[in-house]
Parts: structure tokens; sequence; C-alpha cells
């Protein structure tokens, strides 16, 4: 038996167009999920991992398979309807699973022949043992799997166009922020893998670098804390000569002892959701660890960067309590925080969400033609109505934003100092340079969109009997 495992693409997403900029490889993560997947499949079925981030293949050149998996993020959805509806044309069954096929089950049930739900691992098997006898069901509901029991991804399917591995220790996030799904998708309580099986699968990983996918490695509570204490002691021990990223909150910077272990088991980077420079935002969006009494940011960062960790700062313009000047704001404010690099993305109501629920019931999605529209939810377009910002400003915003924190003089002073504390600098360097490079593509895409939102405005004027002028410059 054939499977054959894909991860759509999205064309408009700047960072995965490899030929443009080499330095886009170092951002391009594999699709961990789907390794995971391969990992579960019995030996009898032959698989074949296809990533389009990297290459998009010839389909109609490739053996038959007899059954096709794919798994997609919401701004992946429309490409992966696509190549459902070519493969299902063949008389190819094809089963789709992830964030989107689970909070949208309705609309992705239109397009393929079954559907998985939450996490695959416990499902999976079934999956497959229904696909060969040709009685797969049309739903499948995962739920959330013993992670006692989540095996080994299968590393060996991918070629070496990556600059990073990727691994997963945990699933869960308390936090349950506004505007993510992690909560809604992974469940609320921390899970963490054992670590001794943790350790090896890191072995197995052919990358010198790797990304520790997990949404927060370090979690929130003082037993997680412990865990991960344990985790980084056991990677330190085993020498595998691996350098690793990882996400976490600002609780990350707390204890001196957590930043030596991690650092000493090969964590070079840690990305960080700041979300806003105001009080008021980090409420809106419930980022209460960022509000904690005394936290003092720049004191943070500063901590975790004396232990050679480059840290990235993420931030979202188009909050409600944003006005016109936030991007200049976002920018200053991750200047005085001292991050490596900045990644600001625009507030985005993805399915799922707390955040997608209100808007939609104040009639604020702006781009809703669904499932065509889901391409732009790549929280790199502003797709919904801001509180104070229109779309134009949310995009000049933006431009503001990052124009200021990436401009050139910047970009090789902090790797200057980088280098000084010797902290990652050529990290550093070309992460600048490469998102720099990226700003004038993602500046036309806001535009392009921009001017698609005023033409179906104007049409829609017209179907009321109105005619009202689109500028080109819209």
């Amino acid at each position: 038996m054939r499977l054959l495992l894909v991860n759509p693409s999205n064309p408009l997403v700047s960072i995965v167009r490899l030929k443009e900029s080499r330095w886009n490889r170092y951002r391009v993560w594999q699709p961990l999920s789907l390794m995971a997947l391969a990992g579960l499949t019995p030996p009898e079925w032959e698989v074949t991992l296809a990533d389009e981030n990297i290459l998009v293949p010839r389909y109609d050149e490739m053996p038959r398979p007899d059954l096709v998996g794919i798994t997609a993020f919401t701004s992946q959805a429309p490409r992966a309807y696509d190549i459902a509806a070519q493969f299902r044309r063949l008389g190819v069954p094809v089963v789709m699973g992830g964030i989107h096929a689970t909070m949208c089950d309705d609309e992705a049930m239109q397009h393929v022949d079954s559907v998985v739900t939450g996490e695959a691992d416990a499902v999976w098997p079934q999956v497959l043992a229904d696909a060969a006898a040709g009685r797969m069901k049309a739903r499948y509901d995962g739920g959330l799997a013993d992670m006692d029991e989540v095996r080994p991804a299968r590393h060996d399917l991918l070629t070496g166009e990556y600059a990073f591995g990727a691994i997963q220790t945990t699933r869960g996030c308390p936090m349950n922020c506004t505007f993510c799904c992690v909560t809604a998708f992974n469940g609320a309580r921390y899970r963490q893998r054992p670590i001794q099986d943790v350790v090896r699968e890191f072995g197995s990983i052919r990358e010198k670098r790797v990304l520790v996918v997990d949404d927060n490695l370090i979690g929130t509570r003082s037993d997680h804390l412990a865990r991960a204490k344990d985790l980084f002691k056991a990677l330190a021990a085993a020498n595998l000569g691996k350098e690793w990223v990882a996400q976490a909150t600002i609780n990350f910077a707390d204890d001196e002892e957590l930043l030596a272990l991690a650092a000493r088991a090969g964590c070079r980077g840690v990305f960080i959701g700041f979300e806003s420079p105001t009080a008021e935002g980090l409420t809106e969006v419930g980022k209460r660890v960022n509000l904690l009494k005394g936290r003092d940011l720049a004191a943070s960062v500063a901590r975790i960067q004396r232990h050679h960790i480059h840290v990235v700062g993420s931030f979202i313009i188009g909050l409600d309590a944003d006005t016109p000047g936030i991007g200049l704001r976002t920018a200053e404010a991750a200047r005085q925080y001292g991050v490596d690099n900045l990644n600001a993305l625009f507030l985005t109501p993805l399915p799922g969400t707390q955040l997608w629920e209100q808007m939609k019931a104040d009639g604020r999605i702006i781009l809703g033609m669904f499932p065509h529209d889901w391409r732009y939810y790549t929280l790199t377009f502003p797709v919904a109505r801001y509180a104070h910002l229109s779309q134009d400003q949310a995009i000049e915003e933006m431009v503001a934003c990052d124009r200021h924190f990436y401009a050139l003089p910047r970009i090789l002073g902090r790797a200057l100092r980088s280098a000084w504390h010797r902290r990652q600098p050529l990290i550093s360097l070309f992460g600048g340079l490469s998102y720099r490079r990226n700003l004038t593509l993602n500046q036309e895409a806001c535009a392009s969109v921009s001017r698609l939102c005023a033409e179906r405005q104007a049409s829609r004027q017209e179907d009321r009997g109105i005619r009202i002028p689109v500028s080109p410059a819209a």
C-alpha cells in the first residue's frame, strides 16, 4: 500500500520562496505532524512525504498512492482542497487533519473523503486499516493523545533542504490567549513526553540545528519548570552536539538555573510573545504573564541573552488598544527590550479562537469569502476590521514598524552587540537581512489585498446601485 502525505504550500507566504533568498531556508520549518504520522504508520505501507514549501511535486508523474493524507493550517486550506480534488478525481481517497480541519470540520468534509479532528495519534492506525479495507469513515475524532504513546517522527523521509530539524516534547497550553487556537486544539492541560523518548529522538535528527515546536517548552508551573530542567540535564548528558531554538513565555528569564541548563543543553534561541507594548493590549489578548507586577522586560531579555541565547520577540498590530503610531511604538519597545529580532504580525481571527468568535459576531471579518480567502490568513495580511486603524493604516503601521527595526544600521548594530557578547551574531545578521529583504515583498502583497478589498467593496456598492471610484493606490 502506498501512502502519500502532503504539506500544502501557500504562494502568498514570502518566507518560503527559497529561490528568492537562500536565507529563507532558516525560516522554513519541517512538517513535523506528517513526520509523526509516518512514524505511526505500519511497515506494510510505503510512505512518501511531499513538502510543497520546498518543492511542489508533479503528482501526475508519481506512483499512484492508495491513500493521500493532508495536514493544513488555515492559510493552507485552499491549496489542500485543490490537492484533494486532484487525487479524488483519480479515485484516490483523501484524509485531512490538522488545526483547520478540526476547527472547520464541516467545510473540510465537503472537500475530502475523511477528516481527522484533534491529535491523530490514537486513531491513525484505524484510519489506515479502514482505508486498506475500503471502508474509511467520514470522521475520526483523535482527541488528546497519551504522551507515553507518542511515537518518534520519521526524520529520514525529508531531504537536506532544511536548516533546522524539528521535534516536539510537550503539548497543550493553559494560557488560552484570545488570538491563539492551541488550547482549543491541544487542550489546556500541559502534557509532557517521557524525557528518554525525547533524547532518543533528538539523536535521530540529521540536522545539527533543531526547532523544538512546543508552544511553550517550559510551561508555567513549578512542576513544569522542574521537568524542563530534567530534560535539559538529560540532553546535556547525552552530548548530542545539537543546537536548538524553542518557544517560551517571558518567565523563561525568571530562573537562572533553568537558563544555565538550557544553554548547556544546546539552546541557542528562544521565540517569546510580547504581543503588545501596552498594558491595555496585553490585557486584551489575555497575556497575563507579561503583566506580572514588577516585571522588567528589558532586564528579562538581558538575563536570557547573558546565557548566549538569541531572543526573537513577537508583537501583534491591530489590537483594539492600538491607535495610529502603534508601529513605531512597537519597534521602539522591541529596541528597548533589547530583542535580537522582531516578528510583527497582524491581529488575525483564526477559526477556533475567542478572537474569531468575537470578530465574527461583530461583523469585523473583511476577507470572508471562504474557503478562497483562507489563503490570506497567514498573520501577514490585515483580514479584519480594526477598532482604530483602517486596513490601509494597519499596513502603514506594519511597514513603519519593520522599516524602523530593520533599518540597516540597526541590523548591523545588533549583530555587533551579539558578536561582542558571543551570542549568535551571524543568526542576528542574516536573520535581519533576510527579513529586510522580504519587506518589499510583504508590502506589495499587503497592497494587493487592500486593492482586492476595495474592488469588492466597490462591487457591492454597484450591486446596490451606487457607483464609487476605486483608487489605483488603494
